[in-house]
């Protein structure tokens, strides 16, 4: 049986919690206004009411991701209104912010992704999978920046920031562990330990997890481990934090066929058997800030060094890439206070050594031999220099403005022979390694916004910021077709915002309306080569309603309507038409999702939390030309959280409440329909203990 329409659904339900809301205006509640007035800490770097801010953002907060327990970081990104993390195999993803799904070597540098505020990768080296680089399940908080980031940001914040937050070593239980145990031979354990003694706080989070898979010789085992040390001095408070994490996969495909999803006989195939996918990620910084006479300073050095190997089983000819990057980076900054005016300045600096090598076994055809594909390393520095002020004009009207300019500089080094990798012979070569050289991208980005007070707990404001991306190393250097040199400029966008946010007794809301145009985009053409100068635009609206009622009960909503388009014709790979004025593939025009819960409190002290949450993705498009589609899908999942009392609590999960066959990602490629599958009900279980 058909699911019900998702225009209808999503509109009866977003109506049903307007009203719900609306009929409880006059409760008398705090926790609502709470959740708008609450801290922000990725706007500025600097703790900031969310109330005021002049930037659309959400936070999850530790709470939340303890009740969702995620599995995959997806399920808990779907609390954040235009945020899509599309889930491949095992804990591979793609992420869509305020923008399609976007694919490629280089589609990952549109979204800044960060631990703390330091970004995962370095610039110019991001991974498409480098969510799984950050311990998000043991959070103290996610917070996201939808659209160009602040000033604080640079290379990557084109469509918006993901920043997850360590949880502070002075709050919580000073141990706890947990145990959990889910279909196809899922099994995690997690724990943590706080102490404080004097001026020092030291928090430990660490979880180990082992999945058999849905799919056959689909599994991974992974490893995460978080430490945290602060420290309050008489001049300095300083936090040290670094983490770990490990990754070991068996990875799965693509599915092909059209709706192959819904075949009992498919579901569970995997065409790939042998590849696979290692990753290990190591972070560390040390944030030293004091008070001088010039305002507040803050030094942070910090520490990355990441290793991936994986079968490239995407692509016929299944080579293997290793890549790598080491980097050291600074940050100084100063920042103050004066009556109604307070800003901030600083100064980035990142150096990175990355790496990276293909290697291929076997002979597939001339034209993708056996042998090395690519052997480089590039040596790369950026450099920024930033402002961000803000100016409480008037007791109603404020004022926010940045300004950012940055330096990005690569010097590549060939490993291996110049030119084609292939014998004279070849037709086409796939394989073409550029000579050594040095390339330079200078960019900059100003940010400017106005905040009204309505009344004291409602705001609108008016917001309009830019964003850059200079090009990859996979882009410049990971060369096609013949061609000898990328000639590539760094992506740009231009963003305007409209918002209106406020709380109201047990009622709280946040939307924003939207207009982004992307120039220079960096996409490989028709002949298999890296260009630049495409242009997108992207138009939209993003919501975010809650309500807190009377006896435990709460509801919320989190969604967008938005439309992705090409704004010029582009010679694109896999399109055969004038592609301008259509909708870019996997950019879903509405998708979102919805809770109603309960807190209840039962007898000798134990309580009882509730949720039935529903997920709703729109269909959309698979390819440049707009001829194949994804019908869309809609999902409940219910969570059940139970105390029990002297420290004691379990946790049941069922995901896909009702079993439906959907996908999680679908594509069209080579000629067929290829889809991730998405997993079947699945019930899990969790003990769990914290001394009261």
């Amino acid at each position: 049986m058909r699911s019900p329409n998702p225009r209808i659904l999503y509109t009866a339900l977003c109506l049903t919690g307007l009203s719900l809301a609306t009929s409880v205006i006059a409760q008398d509640s705090n926790e609502e206004v709470s959740r708008i007035e609450q801290v922000i800490v990725s706007a500025s770097r600097e703790p900031e009411t969310g109330l005021n801010l002049t930037l659309p953002w959400s936070r999850i907060d530790d709470d939340a991701l303890k009740l969702t327990g995620a599995v995959h970081i997806n399920q808990v990104m779907q609390r954040a209104p235009g945020a899509w993390i599309s889930r491949g195999n095992g804990q591979e993803s793609l992420v869509a912010l305020r923008s399609p799904v976007l694919t490629g070597s280089g589609g990952c540098g549109a979204f800044y992704t960060a631990w703390d505020g330091i970004s995962l990768r370095a610039p110019g080296f991001c991974n498409v999978n480098q969510l799984f680089d950050v311990n998000s399940e043991q959070a103290g908080a996610i917070e996201v920046i939808r659209g160009p980031g602040t000033a604080v940001y640079g290379a990557n914040a084109v469509h918006g920031v993901i920043n997850t937050l360590t949880a502070d070593p002075r709050q919580g239980p000073e141990h706890g562990y947990a145990v959990e145990a889910g279909p196809n031979d899922y099994y995690r354990v997690r724990g943590e330990f706080r102490a404080e003694h004097g001026a020092h706080a030291v928090g430990v989070h660490f979880n180990g997890v082992s999945d058999g898979g849905y799919k056959d010789n689909a599994g991974f085992d992974q490893q995460k481990l978080t430490l945290r040390h602060d420290f309050s001095g008489e001049q300095w408070q300083v936090t040290n934090a670094l983490e770990a994490t490990n990754l070991n996969q068996e990875t799965s495909g693509f599915i092909r066929g059209f709706e192959a999803y819904k075949d009992p006989n498919l579901k569970k195939v995997n065409p790939n058997p042998e590849a696979y996918r290692d990753s290990f990620a190591l972070r560390a910084y040390s944030r030293w800030s004091r008070e001088t006479g010039a305002g507040q300073l803050s030094i942070t050095p910090y520490f990355r060094r990441t290793s991936m190997e994986f079968l490239q089983h995407f692509l016929p000819w299944q080579a293997t890439e290793k890549n790598g990057q080491e980097s050291l980076g600074l940050r100084l900054a100063l920042s103050d206070s004066i009556e109604s005016f307070s800003w901030s300045t600083g100064v980035d600096i990142d150096a990175t050594r990355g790496w990276l090598r293909e290697v291929q076994d076997d002979d597939f055809s001339p034209n993708q031999p056996a042998g090395v594909h690519y052997d480089y390393e590039v040596d790369a520095l950026s450099a920024a220099l930033y402002g961000q002020a803000n100016w409480q004009l008037t007791s109603r009207l404020g004022l926010a403005a940045g300004l950012r300019l940055e330096q990005n500089s690569y010097d590549y080094d060939n490993q291996t022979d110049d030119g084609s990798a292939c014998a004279p012979e070849a037709s086409a070569c796939r394989f073409f390694r550029p000579a050594d050289r040095e390339d330079d991208f200078s960019n900059g980005s100003i940010n400017l916004g106005v905040t009204y007070a309505l009344s004291d707990d409602h705001r609108i404001y008016l917001r309009g910021a830019q964003g850059f991306r200079p090009p990859q190393a996979a882009e410049l250097y990971r060369l096609q077709s013949g061609q000898e040199v990328a000639d590539l400029d760094s992506e740009t966008i231009t963003s305007v915002d409209l918002g209106l946010r406020g709380a109201m007794g047990g009622f709280s809301y946040d939307a924003s309306v939207y207009s982004m145009q992307k120039s220079d985009v960096i996409f490989q053409d028709a002949d298999r080569q890296n260009v630049s100068g495409a242009k997108t635009r992207h138009v939209g609206i993003e919501f975010s309603v809650y309500w807190t009622g009377e006896s435990g009960w709460y509801a919320g909503i989190d969604g967008n309507i938005a439309r992705h388009r090409y704004d010029s014709d582009a010679n694109l790979l896999g399109s055969r038409l004038d592609i301008e004025g259509n909708d870019i593939d996997t950019a879903p025009r509405h998708f979102g999702s919805a809770r109603l819960g309960r807190d209840t409190a039962l007898k000798s002290g134990r309580s009882l939390t509730t949720e039935l949450g529903w997920v709703h993705m729109g269909s959309y498009y698979l390819e440049p030309d707009n001829q194949h589609e994804y019908e869309g899908h809609e999902l409940l999942n219910l969570r059940l959280a139970l105390a029990l009392g002297k420290g004691f609590s379990t946790t049941v999960r069922v995901s896909n409440l009702l079993d439906e066959d959907y996908a999680e990602r679908a594509d069209f490629g080579f000629g067929a329909y290829r889809y991730f599958v998405g997993q079947p009900r699945g019930v899990f279980l969790e003990f769990a203990y914290s001394p009261e």
